[in-house]
């Protein structure tokens, strides 16, 4: 029943589109926790938590229930779970889609969100009993919503050149849904029952299930690197069985073509780690290189400094999406000891306007993140491959012909292109910490819109780094790894919120000035992506000057 991948390659605009959108409604729409907690209050989620509503209330009471900072520790709780799931996942989920593809992976995803709209659905209807299953709902959700983005991130492969550019287009549509439960909660408020809108929502989970069973191939989508991409995709329509006309022609086109075009796999360690035995045997007769081993690229200065920088970045992201609620709250109220029934009206309203706005704002990082995917593609159609002692000695022969300038090698430029994405992203995070720390409702636009940008930033940008300098085949364990790592920094927000609402009494100051300190240490990891960038120009100028001076030597011998 799963297409080939040939099949896939001819529906790749229709499996692009269909991703975005499915992206924008099913994936991270947990993020949108604003909008979801304010339902889940009004539904009477834990409210029995709170000392006002101990005795029995009617259904047509259950609109005037109070909440409590009781009732916010344990729905928070619940966000925290949900979001760790989120992420901590993508290390389980690249280990098996690097094995199995990215088919297996989606269906599961789509099946778990809809039983979570299941889920949530059946909760509300008796929320005293049934108020332990947001626990496993919102964990369901994270974990579909992980599944659908993380298998839609090879599918940019499909693409060529601009395969960082949709990249981004994914992550930027994973980014922007947390838009959903925003544009719910105004369902929500114009009457339609919450158990039919999670129903409803359920019901569409089941089409991408369809939609993943009709078009997405059992098979991995091979990187535009690889030398057998072609063969495999663009040349499939000669493809013969014989053992000599079918599947060595192509693998001796490819290696010609490679060849003439001097133009072999950039990695950060081997350009011809795609290569197989077999192939290089064939085309030259030399030994065959080794492939760069998993462990390598895990214990890498850029992967290290990655993980550094992303897990403090998703800190400071979901603290502020877990805690913002209660934030606005205080900038209404003045703190705890100030609060008045008027007072509480209205920061109630001026919370349910401003997480609406929130909301509407994601939709920024569908604007946002194909900027960096620009950025990360930035020049490098103009770019030639690493030098090798065979290609060096090629290009000085005309460059001496020539007399043109020395060649802009592609991996110099993707690390120049990551070392702009990372230190723009920096900059906004810091910008971000700084009006959070100014007590100004009006300001809060400016806070909504580098929050969002940031969002979008920061998940492109890795994800396009280690696109640029890792091998294909561990992009997913790698992006999962760094993935889980930010989750266990992300667990922090939950006692700093108890600290913000307990100890701090609603005073969000001294949380935010500490993470803004933190966020400085984001800078680090440019700052080595230009010492190893200085360092590989070294290295490159040595092959390149080499063959020069013995060209001219010979030149003169002559």
């Amino acid at each position: 029943m799963a297409p080939t991948l040939q099949q896939a390659y001819r529906r790749r605009w229709w499996m692009a589109c269909t991703a975005v959108l499915e992206n924008l409604f099913f994936s991270a729409v947990l993020l949108g926790w604003g909008s979801l907690l304010i339902m889940l209050k009004e539904e009477g989620f834990y409210s029995s938590l709170c000392p006002a509503n101990t005795t029995n209330a009617t259904r047509d009471e259950q609109h005037k229930w109070l909440s409590c900072d009781r009732q916010e520790e344990m729905l928070n709780l619940g966000f925290t779970i949900g979001s760790f799931v989120l992420s901590a996942t993508t290390l389980p989920l690249g280990i098996l889609m690097d094995r199995f593809g990215p088919r297996p992976t989606r269906l599961v995803g789509s099946a778990s969100f809809a039983a979570s709209c299941t889920l949530m659905a059946l909760a509300s209807r008796d929320t005293r009993v049934l108020s332990p299953l947001i626990f496993l709902a919102l964990s369901l959700n994270g974990f579909g919503g992980i599944c659908l983005t993380f298998s839609s991130l090879t599918l940019p492969n499909m693409f060529g050149n601009l395969r960082s550019t949709f990249m981004a287009l994914m992550i930027g549509s994973y980014a922007s849904s947390a838009i959903t439960f925003p544009g719910i909660k105004l369902i929500y408020d114009a009457g339609v029952s919450f158990v039919v809108i999670m129903f409803t929502w359920s019901g569409l989970a089941c089409l991408i299930f369809l939609n993943c069973a009709l078009n997405w191939p059992s098979e991995a989508f091979p990187a535009p690197e690889e030398v057998n991409y072609t063969k495999k995709i663009k040349l499939s329509g000669l493809a013969l069985d014989h053992k000599v006309t079918g599947d060595r022609f192509y693998t001796h086109v490819t290696i010609v073509g490679q060849r003439l075009s001097q133009k072999a796999p950039s990695l950060e360690e081997g350009a011809d780690v795609f290569i197989s035995s077999q192939d290089v045997r064939g085309a030259s007769g030399s030994p065959p290189e080794k492939s760069i081993p998993f462990r390598q690229s895990l214990c890498s200065p850029i992967f290290l400094w990655s993980l550094l920088t992303m897990g403090m970045t998703q800190l400071r992201v979901i603290f502020y999406m877990a805690a913002m609620n209660k934030m606005l709250e205080y900038l209404v109220t003045g703190g705890q000891e100030h609060e008045t029934d008027i007072l509480r009206k209205q920061a109630a309203e001026t919370v349910g306007f401003y997480s609406s706005i929130f909301g509407a704002m994601q939709l920024l990082c569908l604007l946002t993140c194909p900027l960096i995917g620009y950025i990360m593609d930035w020049r490098i159609k103009d770019c030639v491959d690493a030098p090798s002692e065979g290609t060096a000695l090629g290009d000085a022969r005309e460059g001496a012909a020539t007399k043109s300038a020395r060649p802009r090698y592609r991996k110099i430029q993707k690390l120049t292109n990551a070392i702009n994405a990372f230190t723009l992203t920096n900059f906004l995070l810091v910008g971000f910490g700084i009006t959070c720390l100014i007590n100004s409702l009006h300001l809060q636009f400016v806070t909504f819109v580098l929050h969002t940008m940031v969002r979008g930033f920061y998940h492109s940008a890795c994800g396009s780094l280690y696109a640029a300098v890792f091998p294909s085949n561990h992009f997913g364990t790698l992006t999962g790894l760094q993935s889980l790592i930010s989750a266990v920094f992300a667990l922090l927000q939950q006692p700093l919120f108890m600290a913000m609402v307990g100890p701090l009494k609603g005073e969000p100051f001294w949380v935010n000035l500490g993470l803004l300190l933190f966020s400085l240490l984001g800078f680090l990891l440019p700052s080595y992506l230009f010492y190893y960038r200085a360092r590989l120009q070294r290295e490159y100028v040595a092959y390149w000057e080499g063959p020069k001076k013995v060209l001219g030597s010979s030149e003169v011998t002559a």
